[in-house]
């Protein structure tokens, strides 16, 4: 590791990853967001004493490599569906991607030894709020694992209605860092900050959770979950055994008004399976099917959701538009594929998929209302909700969970998605193949549910929304003005006794 000189400083960096790594245990499944905190004000502390911007960038780099080679250990599942092919890429994956991401902690570390040496607590936690911002839309974006999701299920996540995921970071990265920006004595007072900032916004969620729930349309929903393991999903004998299990959980009685399938639940492209649509309908009694299918066009291909009406009519159409890079769509991909034989994992026709057109709402009439579809990845993105062209009356999530393993994946994905009913105000309905599949009410609380590795269906009542929230009609601007505002005060605030 040229120009970074003595042992002291390699067990710096060392600590800096295990704290990175003790900062990850506050993300699904296991929820431990003091860790989290103590964990990020141990990084802030080795930043505030590092000799220089560059050596504080390194330290930066440690801590978030640390913090997403354990939040984001999921991403080697994809690379053990195939073993003998894809297993020797997982450590290169994660490991890869680790240290991609934590370049921006990187860079927010650097940044704020070298603009302002004097302000190196706070100013850290004004910049890692707006580089884990940033890093939700560079280059596509990726959002998994920002540290603010350490909240969802806890009061303070109702924040999110007003500044999005990104204030959620900003609140815990300054709950974190404030004892640390006081020096002395002064550590009481930092902790005595940091305990009402965290009280007022505590407060501020049981309040929002105390309120009276918007009144439900009274519609009741089934979601069939077959329990498709991914090694085996698409061979032909378990492709029609999942398929039939979903027909007899859809004809179980008594009717529901809607039935709601999973990604890729039908094993034909739409164009060829007439028979089955016909199915389908049939088993549901008339009774309207959300499914996801593929479809395909000459040689394109796209991973879509269509509702399925009377007579296997498909009387709605949504083609995903948010792909996953390397997993639905590789850069060159028939240039990969005919060079390298690397094609995308996720895709079961050609070399991957082609994007839809962007954000929709599909209307399923006046009783079940319109509805804001969703296809796995696309739930990760708070941005692609507020690109539809209109307001919902709730938010529908097709998945297939099978990709992220048993441990953290699934249960990270389920967060997310509880963020997004927050941020909008709208019920979120998910169905995924192998779970967790659930009925998500405008608070982002679980209402009803089917565990993961279970073949069920539940019907379930769907909850009512509430009124558009600040950060579905403003987005991130409140959040952008609040940190230049931050980074203003803390370049002009007279230098004392905080670091």
């Amino acid at each position: 590791m040229a120009g970074i000189p003595g042992w002291r400083l390699r067990a710096r960096l060392a600590l800096a990853f295990g704290l990175g790594a003790v900062m990850a245990t506050g993300q699904a499944p296991l929820g431990f967001w003091w860790f989290t905190l103590a964990g990020l004000a141990g990084v802030t502390a080795l930043v505030v004493q590092a000799a220089g911007a560059r050596q504080a960038a390194w330290l930066g780099l440690f801590a978030g490599t640390g913090y997403f080679t354990l939040a984001l250990s999921w991403i080697v599942e994809p690379f053990l569906i195939d073993i003998a092919r894809h297993g020797w890429m997982a450590p290169f994956a994660l490991l890869l991607m680790a240290f991609g991401l934590a370049l921006f902690w990187a860079a927010a570390a650097g940044l704020a030894v070298s603009v302002a040496p004097g302000r190196r607590a706070l100013l850290f936690a004004v910049l890692l709020s707006a580089a884990e911002l940033l890093r939700g839309y560079v280059l596509t974006g990726f959002p998994w694992a920002l540290i603010g999701h350490v909240w969802i299920g806890w009061a303070p996540a109702q924040l999110a209605a007003w500044l999005g995921p990104g204030g959620l970071t900003l609140v815990t990265a300054l709950a974190a860092i404030l004892p640390v920006a006081w020096r002395g004595r002064g550590r009481v007072r930092g902790l005595a900050a940091s305990a009402m900032l965290l009280g007022a916004v505590a407060g501020f969620g049981v309040l929002r959770l105390a309120a009276t729930p918007p009144e439900a349309p009274g519609v009741t929903l089934r979601l069939v979950q077959p329990n498709a393991d991914q090694r085996t999903k698409w061979q032909p004998g378990m492709a029609d055994m999942l398929f039939d299990r979903q027909l007899d959980f859809t004809a179980a009685l008594p009717r529901p008004d809607l039935v709601i399938w999973p990604e890729t639940a039908v094993p034909y492209l739409l164009e060829r399976s007439q028979g089955a649509l016909d199915a389908i309908a049939f088993a549901s009694g008339g009774v309207p099917v959300i499914t996801g299918i593929q479809r395909g066009e000459d040689a394109r291909f796209w991973n879509s959701m269509v509702v399925i009406g009377p007579e296997g009519r498909v009387q709605g159409l949504y083609d995903k538009h948010h792909l996953v890079p390397f997993g639905e769509y590789i850069p060159y991909g028939d240039t990969m594929a005919r060079l390298f034989g690397i094609t995308a994992f996720a895709a079961r026709q050609g070399n991957g998929y082609s994007a839809g057109p962007g954000a929709a709402v599909l209307d399923l009439g006046a009783r079940l209302g319109k509805v804001l579809p969703l296809i796995c990845y696309e739930a990760v993105f708070p941005q692609d909700l507020r690109a539809a062209p209109e307001r919902a009356d709730w938010i529908v999530q097709i998945t297939n969970d099978g990709w992220f393993g048993t441990l953290t994946g699934p249960y990270q994905h389920l967060a997310q998605a509880r963020l997004r009913a927050i941020e909008q105000g709208l019920p979120l309905v998910r169905v995924a193949n192998t779970g967790v599949s659930g009925v998500i009410d405008a608070h982002g609380r679980i209402l009803a549910t089917i565990p993961l590795g279970e073949a069920a269906y539940i019907d379930a009542s769907l909850p009512g929304a509430l009124p558009p929230t600040p950060y579905a009609r403003f987005g991130e601007v409140p959040l952008l003005l609040l940190l230049a505002a931050l980074m203003a005060a803390l370049l002009r605030l007279p230098r004392r006794s905080i670091a």
